[in-house]
């Protein structure tokens, strides 16, 4: 495809994250230019190992990985998601060592790096938790304008969170980073649980991607069985033999923008509330006053993201 949109994944891997990064490497509409983690469905080191087992699964061993933060941006220690990611974040189901190693650079120095010398080129899909980003916003504060986009994965507006009534894992686990991106002037999308909660990958548009016998499908397969019985276990899906990957939603964004119904909002998160710490905060009043800071993805053809998704992963 010509001049494929340019595309760093900020990550944490992560089931979904996997999912979401073969459905990257299967679309001609990005260019993956490199992988930047952080810790969160599981800690930086699991994370880091696991996008290279995915890179290395995928035929990709092309693609730099750059490990980052592990604590978050006030320094403390990082919130994880075994219960459904496994212990090791693939599901536990016994992944062997990469042949591949991560680059020495560090995270936040490789996103500076790579977006202040591609001024408007470089979507940064920010789809963990926000540390690495935030803290290149405060290294080099040029970073947030010179980004063509920064696409976060999180938030509820109208929707209940998943880890507490009001917030969600990414914003939750260092609600300080979200916020520190959302006031730095960066154009922002939020593509959260308005639009994880309508769609449902089904037991057939997966057995598409399982037939293609890849090292990569037989990866995701493998590690699908562990988040597919925490889902049910959560009451989480329609169906039994479905699955819900929460970061297949920005991905499917960035790849078709269409297919999503955007509002701009000023948006701000909660960091202080005993009950609402992690919370995104919209003013959805007629008569705000503050100029909006977010594109916010309201809703969306769910069943063509769940489509998209079998389509691309498949090719992988």
């Amino acid at each position: 495809m010509d001049n494929p949109k340019r595309v760093i994944i900020d990550c944490d891997p992560g089931i979904d994250d996997a999912a979401a990064i073969l459905m990257a490497l299967g679309s001609p509409e990005l260019r993956v230019e490199a992988l930047t983690t952080g810790s969160g469905n599981s800690d930086v080191d699991n994370c880091t190992l696991n996008a290279l087992r995915i890179l290395e699964a995928a035929g990709r061993a092309d693609i730099p990985v750059f490990k980052g933060v592990n604590n978050t941006l006030t320094g403390h220690p990082p919130l994880l998601a075994p219960h459904i990611h496994g212990e090791d974040g693939l599901g536990d189901y016994g992944a062997g060592a990469p042949g591949i190693a991560a680059q020495e650079r560090h995270a936040v120095y490789e996103l500076i790096s790579r977006v202040m010398a591609s001024p408007g080129e470089i979507t940064v899909m920010s789809i963990g938790r926000q540390t690495n980003v935030a803290l290149a916003m405060s290294v080099e504060p040029s970073f947030a304008s010179a980004a063509r986009e920064i696409v976060v994965m999180g938030g509820a507006i109208y929707q209940p969170g998943n880890v507490s009534p009001v917030a969600t894992a990414n914003i939750w686990g260092d609600p300080e980073a979200t916020d520190l991106v959302y006031r730095s002037g960066a154009k922002i999308a939020q593509i959260g649980l308005e639009i994880v909660n309508i769609f449902e990958i089904s037991g057939d548009q997966q057995r598409r991607v399982w037939d293609a016998a890849t090292p990569a499908a037989k990866m995701m397969r493998a590690a699908t069985r562990f988040h597919n019985r925490a889902y049910l276990r959560d009451n989480r899906l329609d169906s039994p033999d479905g699955v819900k990957y929460a970061d297949v939603s920005p991905m499917a964004y960035v790849i078709a923008p269409r297919l999503f119904d955007m509002r701009d909002l000023y948006v701000r998160v909660e960091t202080r509330g005993d009950f609402t710490r992690g919370q995104t905060v919209a003013d959805l009043r007629k008569n705000a006053t503050e100029t909006p800071n977010v594109s916010v993805a309201m809703s969306a053809n769910g069943a063509a993201i769940a489509e998209l998704w079998a389509e691309r992963a498949s090719r992988v």
